[in-house]
């Protein structure tokens, strides 16, 4: 069983400095002893056969059991190397799992309008103090927007709000939808420094009654409503729809009926802004275990699954950029703070839900760093002539709302006004 583990591994780690305890107390090393030397460990052969056979679910699972162990280094760093490897996915004995999970990939996505709402509970109405110990102090829980490489997180939260609305071109008492609002910050700010009219709708019953408590402690009431609504059952008009780590719950099944709802909402001389983490390979699957700890229903999408249907929406896409590294800088920030405050936690819930978190933060960041995750940002109109000509706007606007926030003051006008 321990020759297996060997052989198996060996031809997986091409490079690194993996130094392995297998459960029956072998001890072997793999990798080309390059890097930061990482000393991992299984207690049990049970752990030990699931992770080989299907790493891809049963890693996880051994890691928040307590049955896969990291000894040196952290699990961080153990998967910093494992999906760093050069050797073109995973191994050739996993491929019948990954058969599987293709073919039932457009079922685990069927996110009918109950099943969207427990999908979303089940991440996002955790305990709230959990959230308030790792996030900025606006809760923006997306990727952040580093304008430079030592810009704190916080900073960058704030840059990536800056970034969106300077694409959005909002104009004051402007009416927007904000599809997945969570705890409101997106929404506020716009309030703030444009006067618009925002509508924030989640599935999410913990941040919607945070999102509210906000709007009302900042005497935005008035400007900001906060829904608990499927984005299908939005019947209003906007001048401006922004979406912002939401898409990832669409699931592909409905990706038309997304773009074609927006489409039916947005004013004729409306502007669309659609955040969302993206592939950059082509399509795939929700990773197994990610999908059932901590996103079910989950899809992270190719841009190529993406465009058909705004095409087919009758939309136009004006404006593309795609964010490569910020969101790995996110996560780091996020596990840093997740683990300075792991007792807390652990206070919270238990310490097997702070070794599956612990996973899910250094999976996520090694995904971005290490393979070809990416967040896009797309920019969408009915017709030509809506936008400037030029991306020029952009860091015009967002050198306004600098001086905007620095002097706490509202409303802003932007370019084009």
């Amino acid at each position: 069983m321990d020759g297996l583990l060997r052989i198996a591994l060996q031809s997986v780690f091409k490079r690194g400095n993996v130094k392995i305890t297998a459960a029956g107390g072998s001890v072997f090393e793999v990798g080309d002893g390059t890097g930061k030397p990482v000393a991992i460990r299984f207690t049990t052969y049970k752990a030990q056969w699931a992770t080989m056979f299907d790493p891809e679910l049963r890693l996880g699972e051994a890691y928040m059991d307590g049955s896969f162990v990291v000894d040196s280094g952290s699990i961080a760093d153990f998967l910093e190397v494992a999906l760093g490897q050069e050797t073109g996915g995973s191994p050739r004995w996993t491929v019948p799992h990954r058969i599987l999970r293709f073919l039932g990939k457009r079922l685990q996505q069927f996110n009918l309008r109950e099943r969207a709402r427990r999908n979303v509970a089940h991440h996002y109405d955790l305990d709230g103090r959990l959230y308030s110990l790792f996030l900025d102090s606006d809760r923006q829980y997306s990727c952040a927007y580093f304008e430079h490489p030592n810009a704190s997180l916080d900073d960058a939260q704030l840059a990536k709000k800056r970034h969106l609305a300077a694409k959005l071109l909002v104009n004051p008492d402007a009416r927007v939808l904000d599809i997945g609002s969570g705890w409101g910050g997106l929404a506020i700010y716009l309030a703030k420094f444009f006067n618009a009219k925002v509508t924030g709708i989640t599935l999410s019953t913990e941040q919607l009654g945070v999102a509210r408590e906000r709007a009302a402690e900042q005497d935005l009431a008035g400007s900001l409503e906060f829904r608990l609504q499927d984005y299908r059952d939005v019947t209003d008009k906007f001048d401006r729809i922004v979406s912002v780590g939401m898409f990832e719950h669409v699931g592909v099944v409905y990706y038309d009926a997304f773009f074609k709802k927006c489409a039916e909402l947005l004013a004729d001389d409306g502007v669309i802004l659609l955040h969302s983490i993206g592939r950059s390979e082509g399509p795939n699957t929700t990773n197994a275990w990610i999908a059932k700890y901590i996103f079910p229903g989950g899809y992270i999408p190719a841009l190529s699954e993406v465009m058909p249907s705004i095409e087919r929406a009758g939309l136009l896409i004006n404006d593309v950029e795609i964010l490569r590294l910020h969101y790995a800088e996110t996560l780091k920030a996020w596990r840093e703070r997740f683990l300075a405050h792991r007792e807390e936690v652990e206070r919270l819930y238990d310490a097997r839900f702070v070794r599956m978190w612990e996973f899910y933060l250094a999976a996520s960041e090694m995904a971005f760093r290490q393979q070809n995750m990416m967040n896009f940002q797309l920019q969408l109109t009915k017709r030509q002539g809506i936008v400037p000509m030029t991306r020029d706007y952009i860091p015009d606007a967002e050198e306004k709302l600098r001086r905007a926030e620095s002097r706490h003051k509202a409303p802003l006008r932007l370019a084009g006004e």
